[in-house]
């Protein structure tokens, strides 16, 4: 007998149990997220030591480093073993964000060539082959941020195209980024993003210029909420991954002072997020992560 699917039933993916973080400044390392939101102790890096790059997973349980500040690629198994470099197909730009869409893909998009900004695009298949540049759609800006939501979407959000600014792009389940949504929420620069939830996406920290913890959520139908008073450390230039299937993990980044920080905050299955863990590995800014497994 069939098993009976309630009516909008979100059904869970097949990876995203676990997550990496990777690159950035000072240090090529890397740290390893447990599918409980445990961050691991450095790992040496392999590959070109960069910041400023974009992450995504692909092929439904690996992952993609690619771009920022040298022309490189690295691949993330579905175990978080990071690969040697591949040459870069596309543009060279830093100051980018990236995204998985359509279940089992990847899309790279927007970022700074001096002295302009971007707003080109770079699909990644699902074996992890990343296409040659596509006209970009949308304001060109860079220091943004990029998650998945409904399962098999994405949106592109915030940035900097001059100033800071709270523009956002939806993607499509077939890579198709859509023109300019009016911004809602605080605008700021380097933020992070991840999906948590299964069909949904939260923003969260930032520069606007001051360092923020505000939060963003992110509907499944791609509708962008309120601020959310922000928990933890204000902080820019950090990462995010998804972890645990429905979960997401904030970390790394540069605090006041400035300083280089490695403390994370955990977001729940609802999009809450937690007080500042006390960070594992050594503390950068300018990093990526996302998810694998």
């Amino acid at each position: 007998m069939f098993p009976i699917i309630p009516a909008n039933s979100v059904t869970a993916p097949s990876g995203n149990d676990e997550g990496i973080f990777s690159f950035g400044s000072p240090t090529a390392v890397t740290n390893l997220v447990s599918n409980a939101g445990v961050v691991a102790s450095d790992v040496t890096q392999v590959g070109t030591a960069r910041a400023q790059l974009g992450a995504c997973e692909y092929g439904g349980d690996k992952g993609i480093f690619s771009f920022g500040t040298s022309d490189a690629t690295n691949l993330v198994s579905n175990v978080g073993v990071v690969a040697s470099d591949v040459t870069q197909v596309g543009s060279s730009r830093s100051g980018l964000a990236a995204c998985s869409y359509g279940g089992n893909k990847g899309i790279f998009g927007f970022g700074h060539i001096s002295p302009d900004n971007q707003s080109m695009t770079n699909l990644v298949s699902n074996a992890g082959v990343v296409a040659t540049d596509v006209t970009g759609v949308g304001t060109a800006r860079a220091q943004l941020a990029a998650c998945e939501y409904d399962g098999d979407k994405g949106i592109f959000g915030f940035g900097n195209d001059g100033s800071v600014c709270d523009i956002t792009n939806l993607v499509s389940n077939a890579g198709v980024v859509a023109s300019d949504v009016t911004g809602v929420g605080t605008a700021r620069k380097e933020p992070a993003a991840c999906s948590y939830g299964y069909d949904k996406g939260i923003f969260g920290y930032g520069a606007s210029p001051t360092k923020v913890t505000t939060t963003n959520l992110v509907s499944n139908a791609g509708v962008v909420a309120s601020d959310v008073t922000g928990v933890g450390t204000g902080r820019n230039s950090l990462a995010a991954t998804q972890y645990g299937l429905d979960k997401g993990i904030f970390g790394f980044g540069t605090a006041p002072g400035p300083t280089k920080v490695s403390m994370t905050n955990l977001v729940s299955n609802v999009g809450v997020v937690a007080s500042d863990v006390t960070g594992v590995g050594t503390g950068r800014a300018d990093l990526a992560a996302c998810s694998f497994n």
